[in-house]
């Protein structure tokens, strides 16, 4: 099981290769005591380079010399190339699945990583990429899965939100496989268990909304059209096996509100963050009650939003 101390040795690892991002108010809700951290400002733009180097400064010599891979909607790739470098690994392997926005694999790109395009989704992708890693014998960095270390990584952005503001009541987190809301739950109910956890999720692809109701696991789960290509497919076995201890509750965000929460976000807020980073805006608004006297923080993921949708904002489209 996840734990507390686990968090804070990942922590005394990757701290001095990681930003501790800002906390700071929200201007989009000036009546409300919300707080917003903004993990869009880590290196690489995503909190995912947390977890990644958690994981990668574990590898022995010879498995640093054969190689890393790992399947990625983006970010994640993104954070392993990035790791890659800092640690000194030269064969990085990038797996993406083809409905990828163009600039997030060129966000891999920029930082060394080797791009290959496989599978129509990201369960597609997720099937095809394992039967390549083995094939290479190259060692699987987890997005979201099980691996403890990635989990832990993704913790410390707790750690840091319960030093910023320790009396937080809530703490709001967008929900893909369920890895970034598991670590933060574990670090912030570890310091404080009265701490409030509600995790987001879009109408387009309610994966763990759906295994909490059903209390059945979905590794992979049908996805429509949507614009939060990172909170896509199914979610971890860890983060199923955590999701009574960890969230208190789930909220679904109607896929139709999403881009207008965005825009607020980028133009009212003035943070560049992803559709996926802008859930919160959507469902605070539409649940007003639920946050009033209460000190919030809602998580901002990332910030590698595609080109062509932040020109639209910027625009006026």
């Amino acid at each position: 099981m996840l734990t507390l101390e686990n968090i804070k040795n990942a922590h005394r690892k990757i701290e001095s290769h990681i930003r501790k991002t800002e906390l700071v108010k929200s201007k989009l809700f000036p009546d409300l005591d919300l707080y917003l951290k903004l993990e869009c400002s880590q290196l690489t733009n995503s909190f995912k380079l947390r977890g990644a180097l958690s994981k990668m400064s574990t590898l022995t010599e010879e498995e640093k010399q054969l190689g890393v891979m790992t399947v990625s909607s983006g970010n994640h790739g993104a954070a392993v190339s990035y790791a890659a470098q800092l640690l000194g690994i030269k064969v990085v392997t990038i797996i993406v699945p083809k409905c990828n926005p163009q600039s997030k694999i060129n966000n891999i790109k920029k930082y060394g990583g080797q791009v290959l395009i496989l599978g129509e989704t990201y369960d597609d992708a997720h099937i095809l990429g394992e039967a390549y890693r083995e094939k290479n014998n190259l060692t699987y960095i987890d997005a979201y899965y099980e691996d403890e270390f990635i989990y832990a990584g993704q913790g410390t952005i707790g750690l840091e939100i319960m030093e910023q503001l320790s009396d937080v009541d809530i703490i709001i987190v967008p929900v893909g496989g369920g890895g970034l809301i598991s670590g933060i739950g574990t670090a912030a109910k570890g310091i404080n268990p009265d701490v409030k956890i509600i995790g987001l999720q879009t109408s387009a692809c309610p994966a763990m909304i759906k295994a909490i109701e059903d209390n059945k696991f979905y590794d992979e789960y049908p996805t429509l059209p949507t614009v939060c290509d990172a909170l896509v497919g199914g979610i971890g076995k860890r983060a199923f096996e955590m999701k009574d201890l960890i969230i208190d509750e789930m909220i679904e965000v109607d896929e139709n509100s999403i881009m207008e929460a965005t825009k607020n976000v980028v133009l009212i807020e003035g943070i560049t963050a992803e559709p996926s980073s802008s859930l919160f805006a959507a469902a605070i608004m539409a649940n007003l009650d639920k946050f009033k006297n209460k000190k919030c923080v809602a998580v901002i993921s990332g910030g590698n939003i595609d080109n062509n949708i932040l020109k639209d904002i910027q625009e006026g489209n």
